[in-house]
């Protein structure tokens, strides 16, 4: 035989050697696999993030997260002050800061977002579960009867844990907003509700002067009521936030801030107090209003 015949010999094993792999197999092994042609916008480096994914969500929500944290102050109620720019008297909430602290830190890599846990008041330990005083035992701090947390930007954030939160946290001039639970008005009908302009005061009408009317159309929609149709129901007692308010004055000795407007909520309930998203960000120093207590050790956010 010659040298040819030889190679062409071993150039393919013989096909009894060769089991037979079905075409299923090999797509599935593909799929596992992909080779060089697969498609760019699967695999591979560099790609777009998808705008579903949790990634590109924070990324459209980061412009408007504020830069440090906020604070938790209580309303005291309202009051009159002059304003030397427009003289006049303008109204304006009383808003009190009670032991105000950094519980904890919440991080991105951890939770999925940077945010700043802050305890206001006290509270005594038989009042508080075993889980929520470990909470505070593990952090070193001491039990506090109001615990929210403050979104903010970035790791810079997050101040130190432990750090007591001031009065002179926001200055004078300033916008900020405000967060609290609405009061609570009981069952209303739909004129005090949705300032409905209710039926005719004479010609006819009986008994029906704050009724509101139909409630739903006839054959055209079903001859039914539409879902989420105003009616008559419980007001109140929801949160609600006032944004842009501006900063009247503010006592670091008695952790008083003043702020020009209305607050949501009651006497005596808690507001949420931090830099109005739709303003420009007040230049201030990162360390002012806050302070670390004496004889508690200095965490940096880096650290916790």
């Amino acid at each position: 035989m010659s040298t040819k015949g030889i190679a062409r010999l071993f150039q393919r094993p013989p096909r009894f050697l060769c089991p037979s792999v079905s075409r299923q197999f090999v797509r599935t092994l593909k799929s596992i696999h992909p080779g060089k042609n697969s498609s760019r916008f699967n695999h591979g480096h560099n790609l777009p993030i998808l705008g579903s994914s949790h990634t590109a969500a924070f990324l459209r929500k980061e412009p408007m997260l504020p830069l440090r944290t906020g604070a938790l102050a209580i309303k005291k109620g309202m009051t009159g002050v002059y304003d030397p720019e427009t003289c006049r008297r303008v109204p304006c909430t009383v808003l009190q800061l009670d032991r105000c602290q950094v519980i904890s830190h919440k991080r991105r890599d951890t939770h999925g977002y940077w945010a700043v846990q802050v305890g206001s008041g006290t509270k005594e330990a038989r009042n508080v579960s075993r889980p929520e005083r470990g909470h505070f035992a593990a952090q070193e701090v001491p039990l506090k009867e109001h615990v929210v947390e403050f979104r903010v930007k970035d790791e810079e954030g997050l101040p130190g844990v432990g750090s007591i939160i001031t009065a002179d946290l926001f200055k004078e001039g300033q916008f900020v907003d405000t967060r609290a639970v609405t009061r609570g008005m009981g069952f209303a009908g739909g004129m005090k509700r949705w300032g409905f302009s209710g039926q005719p005061a004479s010609h006819g009408t009986s008994l029906t002067h704050r009724a509101m009317g139909s409630a739903g159309p006839s054959q055209g929609s079903g001859s039914r009521v539409l879902p989420g149709k105003k009616m008559a129901g419980r007001m109140g007692g929801e949160m609600h936030t006032v944004q842009n308010l501006k900063v009247v004055k503010v006592d670091a000795e008695n952790g008083i801030v003043v702020v020009h407007g209305a607050v949501p909520g009651p006497k005596n309930s808690m507001v949420k107090i931090q830099d109005a998203i739709k303003k420009p960000w007040p230049e201030v120093d990162a360390a002012v209003g806050l302070m670390m207590p004496e004889g508690m050790p200095t965490r940096l956010a880096a650290e916790v």
